[in-house]
Parts: structure tokens; C-alpha cells; sequence
């Protein structure tokens, strides 16, 4: 196939729309829930207050405005795609905004800003009949009339276009983890299975052996691990391939497979890490320096150890709880000694790299 009939057929997976859009008319939308926004999207609004009123600011002064991206479902519904940051702050604004609990967001108070130092304060209407700090019904209307250009991807587009605009189109404002923007399509893909990411993350065996930072958590990096967990036991990693772009793919193919069954491996998860757990506990995927487990977790041993571990999680099921330990202890140690995986782990190796070496040799080593 030629370069433009590549073009061609690629253009015919995605269908879309658009026209412009009083913000009135938007925040109706929202209002009569015929725009909605997903709660697990929602947990990403980050932006401060100072970034809130620059962008109210620029609504003021008649500065255009990027566009907002939304997905019409087969019920007409729009759902939104991109532009999280500024339509949340035009509905907490406005004082519309739920939170991704259906709870009513605290309607915001501007900062004053360069040109407009007046705003210090301000709110949409008058917090009480005895104070005046509202905007007034002049600045509200402006607002309200200020014109938005909604791009609109059809129902009848391509099953993953939705999934491809939401990622190319992140990459402004406050930026996205590559998992944070997985888990917001995964919602709209497959809940259940979004569901079961989030809820395998949460478990006390995993929790432990992963250590995960705060900051990780919040990037859902915990949920990444999981994703990747069960990545590697069904989808085969193709030498050379991004790794992001791999658990991209792995995404889309786990969570619209009918055939997965996902009670069977939360099962093999629970004992994975139980497993582990009762091994190594919170040491479970450290460097062995020759006498004790330390650093930080590292994602070459999580590889290697919870993959092998549930590949072969009957046979070691079979075996003494005292000796499963001291099985998946000294596996662990000796993995540092095994110059296949030191050859092929640590910060100068590609994660192409490691995940080619590594992943076929998981199940072989951790083989009672």
C-alpha cells in the first residue's frame, strides 16, 4: 500500500466534528449531564489557583482559548477526551464542578493577576448578601458569551481512535503519567477491568513488597506494576518495541479480551505476592549486595521475580511454606550472581533491552 492510501484508509477511522461553542452553552451541557466528564479523569484536575485565574484572566481579556476534545457516544452523550484542566476551571468557576465523587467542588476564588490585580478575591457571585466580591453579572455574561471550539471524535470512528487522540493530544498543561492517561481510557474501554487494576494495587502483599513512594501512588504507578504483572504472563513483548508503546497495546488487548478471566488471576495474583511476601517481605525486589537486601525497588527484579514466581505459583504452591521461603530467598540472592541478569538490568540497560533478555528467563528460573 502507497503512502496516500495509507493516509486514506488511516482517515477513515476517525470520524469527527466540530464547531464553536458559547461557554454558557457548555456549562449547560455539563449542567444536564450531556457533557460528562469521567470521575477517574477527574481526580487529574491539578491545576493551582494561580493557573486557574491566569486562564480566567485570559477569558477576560478575549485571549483565544485551545479547543476541548470530546467523544459522542452512540446516546449522544459527549465525553470529554482533552481539555480537562480548563473546562474544570470554567465549572468550578461558574460553581457547577463535581468532584469524582459527585460531590460539589468549592467554587473558586481568583488571585489577582498583572493586568488585573482586581480579581484578588473574586468569586463567580457574592459569598454573602453583605459582601461584594463577586465578578458581577457584566464579567459573568463576557464569560458566558466567550466562544470555545469543541472538536468532536463520532461513535463511529475506529474502537481505538479514542484511545490514540486522548494520548497524542496530552501534552500540554500539567503533564500526564503514561499510566495515569492509561487508566483514564481503560475506564471508558473496559470498567471492570480498570476496576481490577485498581483493586489488585491495593492488596497488603503487594502493597509490601513493592513499596511504593507517595509520589508514585499518585502517578499510579502502582497500578502500572500491575498492568505490567499481568502484561508479561499474556502478552508477548516484541523485541524492540517501546516499552510504553508495548504496555499501551497490552492494554487495549487485555481489556477487550471476553476470554480473560479475571477472578482466575486475581488468584494467581493473591498467591504471587503472598508468596513473596512471606519470603522477602518489604525487601522482596531490592539489590542483594552479599549480605542484606537494600536500595530501592528496582523494576528488573519485579520482572524477574513475580513473573517467574506466577508462571510457577502450583508447583511452588506444592511445596512447605519453610521451604517455599528459602526457595524464593535464595533465588533472589542468587540472581545477582547470574551474569544474564546483570548483564541485562541496572541504569545502563534499556528497558527494550531488559525486557527482551529478561522476560524469557523468568519462568526458568523461578522453576522449583
Amino acid at each position: 500500500m502507497t503512502l496516500p492510501d495509507e493516509v486514506q484508509a488511516a482517515r477513515k477511522k476517525v470520524v469527527t466534528d466540530g464547531y464553536e461553542m458559547s461557554i454558557g452553552e457548555v456549562i449547560n451541557l455539563y449542567k444536564d449531564r450531556e457533557l460528562k466528564i469521567d470521575p477517574v479523569f477527574q481526580r487529574l484536575f491539578r491545576w493551582e489557583d494561580e493557573r486557574k485565574t491566569r486562564f480566567v484572566e485570559s477569558l477576560l481579556l478575549g485571549i483565544p482559548i485551545p479547543p476541548i476534545f470530546v467523544f459522542q457516544g452512540e446516546s449522544g452523550v459527549w465525553e470529554l477526551i482533552d481539555g480537562l484542566q480548563r473546562l474544570s476551571t470554567i465549572l468550578q468557576l461558574s460553581g457547577d464542578l463535581m468532584d469524582a465523587d459527585g460531590n460539589p467542588v468549592s467554587p473558586l476564588v481568583l488571585n489577582g493577576t498583572k493586568f488585573l490585580p482586581s480579581l484578588d478575591g473574586k468569586r463567580w457571585t457574592n459569598s454573602s448578601k453583605d459582601v461584594e466580591d463577586g465578578i458581577g453579572q457584566a464579567l459573568q455574561i463576557e464569560i458566558k458569551r466567550a466562544r470555545i471550539r469543541v472538536e468532536i471524535l463520532k461513535s463511529d470512528s475506529d474502537a481505538t481512535a479514542k484511545y490514540e487522540l486522548f494520548q497524542r493530544l496530552n501534552t500540554g498543561g500539567v503533564a500526564l503519567t503514561e499510566q495515569e492517561v492509561r487508566n483514564s481510557i481503560a475506564v471508558s474501554i473496559n470498567q471492570q477491568f480498570y476496576d481490577w487494576l485498581e483493586a489488585q494495587s491495593e492488596t497488603p502483599d503487594f502493597k509490601n513488597t513493592t513499596q511504593q513512594t507517595e509520589k508514585a501512588i499518585e502517578s499510579q504507578l502502582d497500578v502500572e506494576l500491575v498492568l505490567r504483572f499481568l502484561a508479561f504472563r499474556h502478552v508477548n513483548y516484541v523485541s524492540g518495541l517501546d516499552v510504553h508503546e508495548y504496555l499501551d497495546d497490552a492494554l487495549l488487548q487485555l481489556a477487550t479480551n471476553a476470554n480473560l478471566d479475571l477472578a482466575a488471576e486475581a488468584e494467581i495474583f493473591n498467591k504471587t505476592f503472598a508468596f513473596l511476601n512471606q519470603a522477602l517481605g518489604d525487601k522482596a525486589f531490592r539489590r542483594w549486595n552479599g549480605q542484606e537486601f537494600k536500595g530501592k525497588f528496582l523494576l528488573s527484579v519485579f520482572e524477574m521475580l513475580a513473573t517467574g514466581v506466577s508462571i510457577n505459583v502450583d508447583a511452588l504452591e506444592q511445596l512447605g511454606s519453610a521451604q517455599r521461603n528459602d526457595f524464593i530467598l535464595h533465588k533472589a540472592q542468587d540472581l545477582w550472581s547470574n551474569p544474564a541478569f546483570t548483564d541485562n538490568s541496572g541504569a545502563g540497560v534499556r528497558g527494550t533491552t531488559r525486557l527482551a533478555k529478561l522476560l524469557p528467563m523468568a519462568g526458568d528460573w523461578m522453576k522449583p
